[in-house]
């Protein structure tokens, strides 16, 4: 028997260590490759549209004063308490908020109430949200429901109920980069109908800002395009209020003028509840 030293059937080490290396360094490179591809798809997700929805609506939400505003130039704007929360959903996911606004000294006697429907878009127009104003069918009802215990609010199946009159509706954009807002928009040029102090219609501005300050601009015209209510030196700027120092609480600021200066005023300015 003739034996020999090849090594046909055998294996070499060397080779094989080299080649699980080889192996290993490309299952490690995919797994690196895969990942970098789902972080960037991760971090790159574009929002959806109930999602910008939503950052309006939550933005839109809460206490806000234009007292710094009314600081700078009194003879044209008051402090104004904004106060916004939600009180219904829509069947089809719309968001439906409750908006006051009153004399920061006299929170419980709001001069203007509103239900604010926010929703996507409609896919035809070239828009992220809209915003819809309502006029609701019994204000008294509703004053001051945003500082009420829940179980002692309307049900959200009655503010559905309650949504009446269609006032306005404000179509807004994301801002481009490096602007101070994240949403603006208004109504359409020729506004919506409007009766109040002899206008024909009004028109609205809105923009969304970060820290949750919010711009809103409503003005009235007459047939000829002569503003008849409504700020003429540009919008109202609200924002979150700080906690306020003792000082703060004797601001003239923070007192409502006399009555007959009060109304005057008011309603070059807003449209108060009829």
């Amino acid at each position: 028997m003739v034996t020999g030293s090849g090594s046909g059937s055998g294996s070499d080490p060397a080779s094989d260590s080299n080649g699980w290396s080889r192996a290993r360094g490309l299952v490690v490179k995919t797994l690196v490759l895969v990942g970098g591809v789902f972080l960037v798809k991760r971090l790159t997700k574009s929002t959806t549209r109930w999602d910008h929805a939503k950052i309006v609506a939550q933005s839109l939400t809460g206490e806000k004063f234009s007292k710094e505003q009314a600081s700078r130039d009194p003879d044209n704007y008051f402090n104004i308490r904004m106060l916004t929360c939600p009180a219904a959903e829509m069947v089809d996911g719309s968001k439906v908020l409750y908006f006051e606004q009153a004399f920061w000294r006299t929170p419980q006697k709001p001069f203007r109430q509103r239900f604010y429907m926010v929703k996507p878009c409609p896919k035809e127009l070239k828009c992220d949200v809209e915003v819809g104003s309502y006029a609701i069918r019994d204000a008294e009802e509703y004053k001051n429901f945003c500082d009420r215990p829940k179980d002692q609010r309307p049900l959200p199946e009655e503010v559905i109920g309650d949504i009446a009159e269609h006032l306005t509706t404000i179509h807004l954009k994301r801002c481009d980069r490096g602007k101070r807002c994240l949403y603006e928009g208004s109504t359409p040029p020729d506004g919506f109908p409007n009766s109040w102090n002899g206008a024909t219609y009004c028109t609205s501005e809105l923009a969304v800002l970060k820290n949750n300050e919010i711009h809103t601009w409503d003005r009235g015209y007459d047939d000829d395009g002569n503003q008849v209510w409504g700020v003429k030196e540009g919008p109202y700027e609200f924002k979150p209020a700080p906690a306020s120092s003792v000082s703060d609480l004797f601001s003239p600021l923070n007192f409502p003028p006399p009555q007959s200066m009060e109304k005057r005023r008011i309603e070059g300015s807003f449209v108060l509840q009829e």
